[in-house]
Order: structure tokens, then C-alpha cells, then sequence
């Protein structure tokens, strides 16, 4: 249980606030790269509670922007983009990718262009998504997980509905094991049937174990026939299962982006020509309607993913910790809020938070993708997971 001052500093992502500091020295993905095109060269987001435009200027160049043009506040989602940045529909500011103001129409106003600049962040493209760094400067490069920057394998896309709830309710969920023999007993069984709904399968597991390494936690299932499960959490917001890694970019205190890229090893270890250029794939709605919040939306549950988005957003768009009752299965839930909180007192005294490296040639972060239980098994709950019935 948490006191509501202790539940506001985990949840809340804006500017300024403890947790949106933090959550600012990561690179995120807030886009499928292919939305901004010539048709469409600007694209509407809401990042960490702040509201940007993402577009490219007819040189190539991709921006991220402040939304609100600092002359009067009209939108430059529909401005127009030209080969220096991008104009103001309203009155025609020219800003470029880095936020200067290059020209102040009708008249040029050198105090303005001297002394003004739009906020602007840092965007790359890679793995055909927009990556976003909101934080200070210097800016770190990306972190170099092995799902993502190993070439011996093969990578899908999945973009996944908004979630209409914090992002730190999905997060809890990585370090929540117990669920997995319970919510989504009707898709792991694989041919067997529970003793009753009530246990699900909980009684093929063992003992539940948690730890933190040097780029996040563990949570791990021994299973009562040896086998284990173990499931990196990517500190602060990705968890990897089986091929699946698993992005969850907050996009305000009450919703989240849901991303996975899934990346599966090939047999011979050959790099496929397509490795880091994947597909993109959009998966339907998970609720009806599907823009209606609970209790007015019925989540459709017809695979595992559908099941874990009605588990955390019928929890509230932000969960009340001032009134749950956590149990011994749970430690994995209370090591992360532990973590978190010395995360952010890390970046308050000025330090580097957990994950981040300053070293663009560092070493490939080995997630044991390679000794993954799931590896291979087509009818796990990985494949599942992803697919409909």
C-alpha cells in the first residue's frame, strides 16, 4: 500500500514532475515511422504529457517540435513543410528542425529570432519507428539491447491499441508472474485443462524469484518439472517475453503507447535482408467501444494481450495504491516501486539513472534471448499472445 503523495511521484510523467524527469533520460518510441509521409508529413503526439509535432522537411531532416507555434499558439500540425524545417499555416514562422526561428513573416524581427526558439527534442528513425529523447543534454545514444540490434534474426512490428490507463499499471504487470497461470489459463494450457478457474495452472509453479541486474529486473518462475521462466524488465518502460519486446511509452498520466517488436533468432544465425527494415503490423481494437473507457467498454479477451489491457485499466486510468492489500507473490511489484524511486532520486542528485549509457559503441546488452524458455515454441503462449484465435 502506498500513501497518495507516494502513488503521484510513480505515476505522474509531465514536465517537472520526479517521475517525467526520469522517464526523460530514455530514448522512446512514439511513432510508426512510415504515418509521416508526403501525403501526411506532419503527425500529432502527446509525449510524457507534452503535445509535439513530428515531420520531415523536404531535405530529409525529421523534427520533433513543440505543437503550439510561438507566435500566437496555432497548431503546426498543419504547417506547411518545406526544405529548411517547417511553416506556420497562421502567419508563415519558418522553424527548422532544431527549433530555430529562421524567419518571423511579414516582417523579420531580429530580437525574436536572436532571443525565441521552440522547443524541439531530439528524433531518430530506426527499426522503421520514431524514437524520441525529452531529456538534457548531452544526449545519450539508444540503448543497445540484443532484440534490438542483433542482425540474426527476424523483426516484427506490432503496434497494439492505446492503453486508456498510466503506463506504470502495464510495468507493474512485468513483475507480476502469478498472473500468468491465472488470467490467461485458457491460452497456456496447451491441451490441458485447469483443476478449477480458481487456480488456474498456479500449481505447476514452484517458487517465484526476483532480482535487479545492471539494465533493470528479473522476474523468474521455477516450475515444479525444473523448467525456468525468466522475464527481463528493460528499466524503466519495456519488458521482454520470449521474442516479444515490449514498449510501453507513456504518452500522459492516464494513457500509454503499447509497442512490441518482435525479433526471432534465425536457425543458422544468417542475417536476413530485412532485419532491421521489419514489417508493420496495427491490431484491432481490444474493446467495444473501443474509444469507451471502463465500465462503458467490454474488452473482447480473445488473446493475452486483450487480457492483460482489461486487467490494467479496469485498475482505474490510474490506479488507487492507497487501497490494495499486497501479498507475499507481490515482491516483484515492490522491488520495482523500490527501484524506481532510487531511479529518481538518481537524476534529482544529478546522476545517470539505471540503463542509460554514454558510450554509442557499448557492448550489445545480452537479454538471454538465446536461452529463452519460449524459444521455439510455436504453441506457447508467446505465439498466442500475438495472434488471435
Amino acid at each position: 500500500m502506498l500513501t497518495s503523495e507516494e502513488n503521484q511521484l510513480l505515476t505522474q510523467v509531465g514536465p517537472g514532475t520526479p517521475c517525467g524527469e526520469l522517464l526523460r533520460r530514455y530514448w522512446h518510441p512514439i511513432s510508426v515511422a512510415t504515418e509521416i509521409n508526403e501525403e501526411n508529413p506532419t503527425k500529432f503526439v502527446r509525449v510524457l504529457g507534452e503535445d509535439l509535432v513530428i515531420f520531415k522537411d523536404k531535405s530529409g531532416n525529421w523534427g520533433l517540435l513543440a505543437d503550439k507555434c510561438s507566435h500566437r499558439n496555432a497548431s503546426l500540425v498543419y504547417g506547411r513543410v518545406e526544405e529548411r524545417g517547417i511553416s506556420c499555416a497562421y502567419h508563415g514562422w519558418l522553424y527548422d528542425c532544431a527549433g530555430n526561428i529562421l524567419e518571423t513573416p511579414p516582417e523579420k524581427n531580429d530580437a525574436i529570432l536572436n532571443t525565441v526558439k521552440q522547443t524541439a527534442y531530439p528524433v531518430q528513425v530506426y527499426l522503421n519507428l520514431v524514437w524520441a529523447y525529452l531529456g538534457p543534454q548531452p544526449v545519450p545514444p539508444m540503448t543497445r539491447f540484443d532484440t534490438l540490434f542483433r542482425p540474426d534474426g527476424n523483426r516484427l512490428i506490432r503496434v497494439h491499441p492505446q492503453l486508456d490507463c498510466n503506463w506504470f499499471q502495464a510495468m507493474e504487470n512485468s513483475m507480476d508472474p502469478a498472473h500468468l497461470q491465472i488470467l490467461h489459463q485458457e491460452y497456456i494450457g496447451r491441451g490441458r485443462n485447469p483443476v478449477n478457474t480458481t487456480r488456474g495452472f498456479t500449481d505447476d509453479v514452484e517458487t517465484f524469484d526476483f532480482y535487479s541486474t545492471d539494465y533493470g529486473l528479473m522476474k523468474k518462475r521455477t516450475y515444479k518439472n525444473g523448467v525456468v521462466d525468466e522475464h527481463p524488465v528493460l528499466f524503466p518502460t519495456i519488458l521482454r517475453q520470449g521474442p516479444s519486446t515490449q514498449f510501453r511509452t507513456p504518452i500522459d498520466d492516464t494513457h500509454t503507447m503499447h509497442i512490441h517488436v518482435n525479433f526471432t533468432l534465425t536457425e543458422d544465425g544468417s542475417e536476413p535482408a530485412e532485419a532491421f527494415d521489419p514489417p508493420i503490423q496495427y491490431m484491432e481494437a481490444y474493446k467495444e467501444p473501443a474509444e469507451a473507457l471502463y465500465p462503458f467498454a467490454k474488452f473482447t479477451l480473445q488473446h493475452v494481450i486483450p487480457q492483460d489491457h482489461m486487467a490494467w485499466e479496469t485498475q482505474g486510468q490510474i490506479a488507487d495504491r492507497t487501497n490494495e492489500h499486497l501479498s507475499y507473490s507481490d515482491r516483484g511489484v515492490v522491488l520495482l516501486r523500490r527501484i524506481l524511486k532510487e531511479q529518481i532520486e538518481k537524476v534529482q542528485n544529478g546522476n545517470d539513472p539505471m540503463g542509460v549509457f554514454r558510450d554509442s559503441n557499448h557492448a550489445i546488452i545480452d537479454t538471454k534471448i538465446d536461452e529463452d524458455f519460449w524459444k521455439g515454441r510455436t504453441s506457447s503462449t508467446v505465439a498466442v499472445t500475438e495472434t488471435k484465435k
